[in-house]
């Protein structure tokens, strides 16, 4: 997942001085406090994060108990994806875990720059396959990892995360309870 990011980045360094132009013009930093959300349930996703600083998250909510969804670190993208794409409103929440600095591109005026300048069509392209990646491996850790195995996992990729990130928005990314990863932490 990381080169497809390295690609992405490479891609926007070289991109021609009138198009890293536009995305400059297009894009704002954004600073949030920790628990600040950056996009509400039922709101309409108008921007995609790249995280520049700080830890995200992204959950919904579930009979009033929240379900987190993604973790996204330095360099990830942000997005409610379907909100997004079909400009409706979300299903869930993006949420800073940390004090968290973002870049905000505007979805209508990267629609607009797209639609004048194809190579920000291929960039387009290329962070939805991120995406896309992102979804396939998820789906597929989750279905073929135990639930050791994935929190194994989830610290190998990201060993900080334990001292970032509260235990109950992990076990609620595993898909287990506060009391299984307890007595899988006892384990290790």
């Amino acid at each position: 997942m990381k080169s497809q990011l390295q690609k992405i980045n490479e891609f926007i360094n070289n991109l021609g001085r009138e198009e890293y132009s536009i995305l400059e013009k297009i894009s704002t930093t954004k600073t949030y406090k920790k628990g600040e959300v950056l996009l509400h349930q039922n709101e309409t996703c108008r921007f995609t994060y790249s995280v520049e600083k700080g830890i995200l998250r992204k959950f919904y909510l579930n009979d009033g108990k929240e379900i987190t969804t993604e973790f996204l670190f330095e360099d990830d993208i942000a997005v409610s994806f379907d909100s997004y794409v079909l400009q409706k409103p979300s299903r869930e929440f993006i949420q800073a875990i940390t004090d968290s600095t973002v870049s905000q591109l505007d979805y209508h005026s990267f629609q607009e720059a797209k639609s004048l300048h194809s190579e920000l069509v291929k960039l387009d392209l290329l962070i939805t396959e991120y995406y896309a990646m992102w979804l396939e491996n998820r789906l597929l850790e989750f279905h073929t990892l135990n639930a050791t195995q994935r929190y194994l996992h989830l610290l190998s990729n990201q060993p900080e995360i334990i001292q970032q990130i509260p235990l109950s928005y992990i076990a609620s990314y595993l898909g287990i309870s506060l009391e299984t990863l307890s007595r899988i932490r006892a384990k290790i």
